[in-house]
C-alpha cells in the first residue's frame, strides 16, 4: 500500500464503532478555545484559521472532564508543536491547580485528517491517550444532527489503533459528551451573557459612567447659570441655595491656591521638624544610657585592679573619666 493510498484513509473509525468513554466538557475551555479561534479570525483575517491548545482536566477510569485549557506555540511548518511552551506552561499551571493533568488538544477543523494523527503523535509522552477537541465553525457541522446529539459545533474523538493489511495505525473513535457546569461555572457565563446583550461588558461600563458624568456636568452648569443670573440681577436671590453653594465650594481642594500652598508648606515643614526632634531626643537618651553602662564598666573594672581614679575638684569623676 502507497504512502498516498494510506494518507487518504480516513482517519475516524465509523459510527457503528462506538467509544465508551464518559466525557463531561465544561464552559470554560469551550469559551477559551471560541475567543481563541475569534482572535485568529481577526489577526489572520481567514475564516478558518489554524489553532492549536492543550485541553486540562481530571481522569478517574473511563470518567474524563475537561475542565481548563491553554493555547499552544508551533513550529515554523505548522505541523511541529513547540515542546518546551507546553511544559514550561503545563507547568505553571500544575502548580495553581494541581488536581489537573494534560488530557488532550483542540484545534479547528471540518474533521480529523492525517494532519492530526502527526499532531497526535507528538502529545502521546503527555498522556496515554490524548483526546481530540475539534471546533467545526461550519454552519453545516453545527447544526447537523449527530449521534450524540450534541448541538454545540465541538467533537470530541478518542485515539485508538486500527488493524488494516497486517499493519497498525492510529486512527479516531467519536465520543460522546456532556456539558457539565458548578455554581460558580453558571455564575460566570451568566454574568458573560448578560454582559453581551448591549455589547461587551466593558462598553455596558462605560457608557453608564458617560450617563453619570454627564449628569453632573448638566447640573453644575446649572449653578453656574444661576450664580451668573443672580450676579446680574436677572434671577431672584435664594440665600439657602447660595449658603449650600458657598459651603460645597469650600470644601472643594484648593491644591491649586497660593495661600493655601504656602500654608501647607509652613505645616509640613513643622511636622518634619517635629519627628526630627522626637528622632534626635530618642538618639540622646540612647547615648546617655551607653554612657551610663561605660562608666560603670569602668569602675567595675577599676575596683578589681585596685588603681587609682581620677577625681575632679568636687571628687566626682572627671569627663575623661566618663569616656575613658
Amino acid at each position: 500500500m502507497s504512502q498516498m493510498e494510506t494518507d487518504d484513509l480516513p482517519v475516524v473509525l465509523p459510527s457503528s464503532t462506538t467509544s465508551g468513554l464518559s466525557l463531561a466538557l465544561h464552559p470554560l475551555p469551550i469559551l477559551n478555545i471560541s475567543e481563541h479561534l475569534t482572535r485568529m479570525r481577526l489577526q489572520t483575517n481567514t475564516n478558518v484559521p489554524f489553532i492549536l491548545g492543550a485541553l486540562l482536566g481530571t481522569q478517574n477510569g473511563r470518567d474524563v472532564e475537561i475542565v481548563n485549557s491553554f493555547e499552544l506555540a508551533v513550529e515554523n511548518d505548522g505541523v511541529t508543536v513547540d515542546q518546551g511552551f507546553l511544559v514550561t506552561r503545563k507547568e505553571l499551571y500544575k502548580q495553581v491547580f494541581p488536581s489537573l493533568e494534560f488530557i488532550g488538544w483542540y484545534t479547528v477543523a471540518e474533521r480529523p485528517s492525517a494532519r492530526h494523527i502527526a499532531l497526535h503523535e507528538q502529545f502521546t509522552a503527555y498522556s496515554s491517550t490524548p483526546l481530540l477537541l475539534i471546533m467545526q465553525p461550519s454552519t453545516v457541522f453545527a447544526t447537523a444532527s449527530d449521534a450524540s446529539g450534541q448541538t454545540l459545533p465541538l467533537k470530541a474523538y478518542e485515539p485508538t489503533i486500527e488493524m488494516r493489511d497486517r499493519k497498525s495505525r492510529s486512527v479516531f473513535i467519536e465520543a460522546s459528551y456532556t456539558v457539565e457546569t458548578g455554581e460558580a461555572e453558571r455564575i460566570a457565563v451568566d454574568w458573560t451573557a448578560k454582559g453581551g446583550e448591549g455589547g461587551t461588558s466593558l462598553e455596558s461600563h462605560l457608557q453608564t459612567q458617560r450617563a453619570a458624568v454627564k449628569m453632573l456636568h448638566d447640573r453644575i452648569m446649572l449653578l453656574t447659570k444661576y450664580v451668573s443670573d443672580v450676579i446680574a440681577g436677572s434671577a431672584k436671590k435664594d440665600h439657602a441655595t447660595l449658603r449650600a453653594l458657598s459651603a460645597l465650594i469650600a470644601s472643594l481642594p484648593a491644591s491649586e491656591n497660593k495661600g493655601f500652598r504656602e500654608e501647607f508648606d509652613t505645616e509640613y515643614e513643622d511636622v518634619q521638624l517635629t519627628a526630627y526632634l522626637a528622632t534626635l531626643t530618642k538618639s540622646a537618651n540612647i547615648l546617655n544610657e551607653l554612657v551610663d553602662k561605660h562608666i560603670v564598666l569602668t569602675a567595675s573594672r577599676e575596683d578589681r585592679g585596685g588603681g587609682p581614679r581620677r577625681r575632679g575638684m568636687m571628687g566626682r569623676p572627671t569627663d575623661f573619666d566618663r569616656f575613658h
